[in-house]
């Protein structure tokens, strides 16, 4: 049986929702990297775009990702993990399966339209928000093993679905 397993994604995509489910199916613990560099950091990571930018950010997830290269656990992964060229480097020769929740637009903006937390999304129109997106599928896909389209789906049936894969 997998040990661990990597989620990817854009925000919306439900990495933290499914994570859960699927370390509660693996009896795994879960992490989500980016509470735990806010955990760590003790502020939000809207607050450390603010005071140390995006880039030191990033160099915090890449750490992250390194530390937890051998940890048994379900990991959930900030959405712009994969704008760093090592965090692709990384996530492709991770030995743990990385999988991509592939959420359309409409069901993201959906999701996010009231979230306040997410710096990505300060001061952005939908349209720059779907721009950013875009940009970003191709990384998701080029250091994902598997894709899941997590469109019209409830949790538990993305959860098996990603168990069947790995089984």
């Amino acid at each position: 049986m997998v040990k661990q397993l990597i989620l990817t994604g854009f925000m919306g995509a439900g990495k933290t929702t499914i994570g859960e489910l699927l370390a509660q199916k693996m009896a795994l613990p879960f992490i989500d990297i980016d509470k735990m560099i806010e955990k760590e950091q003790g502020k939000s990571i809207r607050a450390i775009f603010d005071t140390e930018g995006e880039e030191a950010f990033r160099k915090m997830e890449q750490a992250k990702l390194t530390d937890l290269r051998k940890t048994s656990a379900v990991i959930s992964t900030g959405g712009g993990i994969v704008l760093n060229e090592m965090n692709q480097t990384l996530l492709i020769q991770h030995p743990a399966p990385v999988f991509y929740l592939k959420t359309s637009p409409k069901i993201f903006l959906n999701r996010l339209r009231n979230d306040k937390t997410r710096p990505l999304l300060q001061a952005k129109t939908s349209e720059e928000v779907i721009a950013i997106f875009e940009s970003r599928t191709p990384l998701y896909e080029k250091t994902a093993n598997y894709v899941i389209t997590t469109d019209h789906k409830d949790p538990y049936e993305i959860a098996d679905e990603i168990l069947a894969q790995i089984q």
